[in-house]
């Protein structure tokens, strides 16, 4: 369709070329002009036609593609830069957690102290007061012994002295009693004058 009138066109050039005399010699003969227009015409409209929508399409591809790229790669600079916010809350969190069990552990650690001073304290306490009374029951029973032991003796000797038997038990009680205070105040006698002699001494 398009040919048609080019082809018609290009004859008329020709005849009109051929009716001019005259020729430059710079210039090419008119039919050739004519048929390379021709040509560049066709050319011109099966690139335009077919070639150019194809490169376009492939430039839109390429666009297309170069958008796509520069959106994913900002979505993932965004997610990048989300994450390491998330990352670094977490790490600030960890450490605030840290830093309250340490000092929960610290606080824990000074409570079991107190308590296991406080246990030894009072296992100590206890093991004093029971040394006390383990000792009191010794004294006692040593006191006893003794006052057994020193009343069979007074009675030994007082019934050799005295001459008669003493087996009576109110009688060798009451002697016993009597002989323990005499020893007690005489005790005490000694005891004030050694206190009396240091005091003099010292003067």
């Amino acid at each position: 369709m398009i040919t048609a009138p080019l082809v018609a066109a290009a004859h008329s050039a020709v005849v009109a070329a051929e009716e001019v005399e005259e020729v430059n010699p710079l210039l090419p003969h008119t039919y050739d002009i004519v048929w390379s227009l021709v040509i560049v015409v066709i050319i011109a409209v099966v690139f335009i036609k077919y070639a150019l929508p194809k490169f376009q399409a492939v430039l839109d591809e390429r666009a297309e593609k170069i958008e796509g790229g520069l959106q994913h790669a900002e979505a993932a600079q965004a997610e990048a830069a989300e994450l390491r916010a998330e990352y670094e809350q977490q790490l600030a969190d960890a450490r605030t957690e840290a830093a309250r069990i340490k000092e929960a552990a610290r606080a824990e650690g000074g409570a079991i102290v107190t308590e296991l001073k406080a246990k030894a304290a009072a296992e100590a306490a206890r093991t004093v007061e029971t040394a006390q009374r383990q000792i009191e029951a010794e004294r006692q029973q040593a006191a006893v012994s003794l006052r057994n032991d020193v009343g069979a003796l007074a009675t030994e000797l007082a019934s050799k002295i005295v001459g008669e038997s003493l087996e009576d038990t109110a009688r060798q009680s009451r002697v016993v009693d009597r002989f323990l205070e005499e020893l007690e105040a005489s005790a005490t006698a000694t005891a004030s004058a050694s206190s009396t002699t240091s005091a003099g001494k010292e003067n």
